[in-house]
This record gives structure tokens, sequence and C-alpha cells, in this order.
């Protein structure tokens, strides 16, 4: 889950955002990295500003390919485009220490868009050779009280968005006879959440999409996955305990352990770069045969 790419306007603004208070184990080391080269390979991460995004749009340039990085938020771009010329020992961002020491191998190219504008977004896939759908919104709400329009904007932004993104990049990616295309879901995509339509309906449409790509991609050397995490410390999660916590008139730091961390086996957030690597194994050539399926970084949320 990252920093939304399109905030909904509409509804009425969100409690402040709340720091994320977890078990002293919450923070683990960053992921040691699979091998992955991807020189002269191009790839488009959208909601890469913030959170799951960045860490995405940095791995993928240390493995060595040129990352369109798609977000509505252009200081949160600039401050990425300034992360990935920085070396990872002063960049501290989580996903440069897979690159090591020194610059990354890659080169990050930030592409402002609202992912709202459909065929802008679209035509910004022409030429990618690995498509991360990644941008996010949530918010929280009973059924009979949810925004109309929030839910039509979550829905464009979380499935048609990656729609209209895969259809742009298809062709490129067939004709060269291969393709990666990686779906951030969720533990939503697969199980069901109160108060969560949007974010649900949207996350389990994206399962669909994934699998109807996977299949008819097989013939030309494209695979597509989705990667399933539980909550992720982001962001967005930080601005949805604000907003749980308000919904359930319950202190921030009860959402935590009573709310978010309650069904998953291990209890503490997911890292970023945990979900980065995840990402780049699934463009990895050890896992071309992987495609149609969903990876779980849940902590055994789905195991029960």
């Amino acid at each position: 889950m990252s920093l939304p790419a399109n905030p909904p306007a509409t509804h009425p603004a969100a409690p402040a955002a709340v720091h994320l208070a977890t078990p002293a184990a919450a923070h683990p080391a960053a992921p040691a990295a699979i091998p992955l080269d991807l020189s002269g390979r191009t790839a488009l991460v959208t909601g890469a500003a913030s959170g799951i995004g960045r860490a995405c749009a940095l791995r993928l340039v240390a493995a060595g390919a040129q990352v369109r990085a798609v977000d509505r938020d252009a200081d949160g771009l600039a401050a990425l485009h300034a992360a990935a010329t920085r070396t990872g020992a002063e960049s501290g961002a989580g996903a440069e220490e897979a690159a090591g020491a020194g610059p990354l191998a890659g080169e990050l190219q930030p592409h402002p868009l609202d992912l709202t504008d459909l065929d802008a977004a679209e035509r910004a896939a022409d030429g990618v050779d690995v498509l991360v759908n990644n941008a996010g919104l949530q918010l929280v709400r009973p059924l009979h009280e949810f925004p109309p329009e929030d839910f039509e904007t979550m829905l464009t932004v979380m499935l048609t968005a990656p729609f209209r993104l895969i259809r742009g990049a298809l062709p490129h990616m067939y004709a060269q006879g291969w393709g990666r295309v990686v779906n951030i879901s969720s533990v939503h995509g697969l199980r069901a959440s109160a108060y969560k339509s949007a974010y649900v309906a949207a996350k389990h449409g994206l399962e669909g999409l994934s699998k109807v790509t996977a299949l008819e991609g097989a013939p030309h050397g494209v695979t597509s996955n989705c990667v399933n995490p539980g909550y992720v410390r982001t962001p967005l999660v930080e601005r949805q305990v604000a907003d749980q916590a308000a919904t359930h008139g319950i202190p921030a730091d009860r959402v935590v352990t009573d709310v978010l961390l309650t069904r998953p086996a291990i209890k503490r957030m997911v890292e970023p770069a945990e979900v980065a690597e995840a990402v780049a194994y699934l463009c990895a050539p050890q896992s071309s045969m992987i495609t149609g399926t969903s990876l779980s970084l849940d902590g055994g949320w789905t195991a029960s």
C-alpha cells in the first residue's frame, strides 16, 4: 500500500497521520538482494513518490533499469530522483542497500502524472519492459456512508488505470517476446475487511486482471503476477490508522494492535523493501515459470 497517487478530492479531510508504534522486532534488516540485471530494460512504477512505489523504483534502478517513476506528487518525485542519484550509503531508503555502495546502476526519470488521465497513463506505458502497478488510495467508511464519487475515483486509479497501463505496455512486450507485469495488490485482494468497499473491490478486480494478463501474455513471453502484502509501513497506512481511529472511536495505538496486527501470525508491519525485493524476484530469470499467481507477504494472515 503506497502513498496515494490520486487522493480523493471530495471526502472530508482525514485525521492527522500518526506514527506507527509496533513491537521491538518491527524493523528487520533489509532483505538480501537477489541477483538481477535489468540493464537495457525500461520499467515503469506508479505511485513511485513514496512507500512501496519508492522502494520498487529504487530497487529496479539498482538492477540497472531505466525507471519511469510515475506519481502526481511532483515534490515527492523530485526527492526520489535525488535519492536515486546519491550513493546507497547516503540515501538510506532501504532499497539502495541492495545495490551496495556507489551510485545506482540505472537511471530514474520522474514522470508527474495524474492516473485519472487514462489516455496519458496508457501513453506513458509505451515501450515499457517491466510494469509495476502500485498506486493506491484508501478511504475507510461504512458502505452506506461511502461517497460514490470517491468509490469511482478509487476504482479508476486502482483498476482502470492498471488496465490502461497494461494495454499500453503489451504491444512492445509482445513484439520483443519478453515482459514483466507486477501488480501490487494486497491481502485485501484475497480477503475482505469491513469499511473498505472500494479498496477491496479494486484489489479483487486487479487480481482478476492480472490473471487474464498472464493467460494472454504467456505465448508472448510475458508474465503477470500480484504481490499481496499485509499492512506495510507507509504514509498511506499511517493515514489509514488515523482514519480507523476516528471511525471506531479508539486511540491510534489501539488501531495498530487491535485492528492491523490481530490477523497476521507475525506481529509486525511489512517493510517497503521487502515488497520491492518480491517485485525484483518476479522480474528475475528464476521466476520465468511464475505467472498468474498471487505472492502473499502477509505474515500468515491468509493461512488462517
